[in-house]
């Protein structure tokens, strides 16, 4: 379940169809985010799952794997 909120997150930011964003894609390699397109996900992250990241833990959130087992831990 947070796999899907995260691809359907990417994939409305980044105008993607869902499909193409795995556990192993990278945010910046592979959807081109720059540093503005990062600060709007983590706002979406934390709207879509009603947290707070701080910016160390953001700076670590670079595929969606990551993102995932973070938003895991804190459930």
């Amino acid at each position: 379940m947070i796999f899907e909120n995260v691809q359907a997150a990417l994939a409305k930011q980044f105008e993607l169809d869902p499909e193409t964003i795995t556990m192993d894609t990278n945010v910046v390699d592979d959807l081109g985010a720059d540093s503005l397109d990062v600060v709007e996900l983590i706002m979406s992250l934390e709207d879509v799952f009603g947290i707070t990241i701080s910016d160390e833990d953001a700076a670590e959130l670079t595929t969606v794997r990551r993102i995932v087992e973070y938003l895991e831990r804190l459930q």
